[in-house]
């Protein structure tokens, strides 16, 4: 149920502001930033407006970056009035921000309906990377993965998606150049609005990120992957592996039970097929469980033959969590082991983890 009255306290614990309006308003109105530009050309005829006013207010939004339709000052008063008694602009406000001591940035979110999620900012030598949230909570129960911990509670609309790079580029004033759909939440499990997201994110009157600058995770729902091949998105499709046999790979992940590996691989083969793209294979190395070479020769004869690479990743610890970190002399012999087999293998740089940013870490823990 939706909160009427939503107050948060900000990082200094003295400053109280409350969502009460923006929730009123969202009950009944619809959040402009959940349209794709088709869509949008047709909310505006549906008002009586013409369609190529949508290009405008696409740019005003994603290139302009403005919070307020009174800020569009190139479309009439008329149909800012009509914005403004039709839809709201979905603008979250900052609850914390934390730095790490490599440069990234961790992000909680009040998304304004009582809830919070977290979003990422990392900085590589090729620009700047996001990993946004597509839920709030997840369903999935992943052993090694924080957010096990959250309650599952909604997912989120595509403009709730897309909203977190306008937040962070209008907080730090940088370009984001890639979108990781590695934070909270499952993506292919909100498989509409993640994908109507990556719309708006590629759209050249939109943030103009290009789809093959665009990752999504998954761990495993074998029937959106079939459908997501569908899609015509050349977007990279990134599966949460982790295991080599069915025994191991449901005792880390339950998903696995309804979607077992043998199934999963099918699926990205045909994946591939069908898009000729990459498929990237993560795999967090868990000390004395998956990190052996027996594990490694096991990953080489279940990959063999794809168009694939394997990402590494040293696991991180999380609270109350079984797992952890593998040695990394056992991280660097498995990864030479599937770089000498024929499968490309790398070990995933490690970002964030002093301030809980890192893979498998968020779990909006200040709330």
């Amino acid at each position: 149920m939706v909160m009427l009255l939503y107050m948060i306290s900000c990082l200094n614990g003295n400053v109280i502001y409350s969502s009460e309006t923006y929730i009123n308003e969202r009950l009944n109105m619809k959040n402009i930033k959940d349209y794709n530009l088709e869509e949008l050309k047709q909310e505006l005829v549906d008002i009586g407006e013409k369609p190529f006013r949508a290009e405008q207010i696409f740019k005003w939004i994603y290139k302009e970056k403005v919070k307020e339709f009174e800020e569009m000052t190139n479309i009439s008063l008329e149909l800012r009035k009509k914005l403004k008694e039709n839809y709201i602009m979905c603008n979250y406000k900052i609850i914390k921000k934390q730095e790490a001591k490599d440069g990234t940035i961790k992000y909680l979110f009040d998304v304004l309906d009582g809830n919070a999620i977290e979003t990422v900012l990392m900085s590589y030598h090729h620009g700047y990377s996001i990993c946004v949230s597509s839920q709030i909570g997840c369903k999935m129960g992943c052993k090694f993965c924080a957010s096990t911990g959250i309650k599952f509670i909604r997912s989120l609309t595509s403009g709730e998606i897309v909203e977190q790079i306008l937040a962070v580029e209008q907080d730090t004033g940088v370009r984001i150049s890639n979108v990781v759909f590695m934070g909270i939440g499952e993506p292919l499990d909100n498989y509409d609005n993640v994908v109507n997201a990556i719309r708006i994110i590629n759209n050249q009157k939109g943030l103009n990120i290009g789809a093959r600058h665009i990752s999504i995770s998954t761990s495993g729902l074998v029937p959106q992957i079939y459908r997501l091949a569908d899609e015509n998105i050349q977007c990279t499709l990134s599966i949460s592996l982790h295991a080599t046999n069915n025994e191991k790979r449901s005792s880390m992940m339950p998903v696995n039970n309804s979607f077992p590996i043998e199934e999963l691989i099918k699926a990205c083969k045909d994946y591939i097929t069908k898009t000729n793209r990459r498929i990237s294979f993560e795999y967090a190395l868990a000390k004395n469980s998956n990190d052996n070479i027996d594990d490694a020769k096991e990953l080489v004869k279940l990959l063999k033959g794809m168009l694939c690479h394997v990402n590494l990743i040293p696991i991180n610890k999380i609270e109350n969590g079984t797992y952890t970190k593998s040695s990394n002399e056992n991280i660097m012999r498995f990864r030479d082991f599937l770089n000498d087999n024929g499968i490309v293998a790398t070990i995933r740089r490690e970002l964030g983890s002093d301030i809980e940013a890192a893979c498998g870490q968020l779990r909006r823990k200040n709330l």
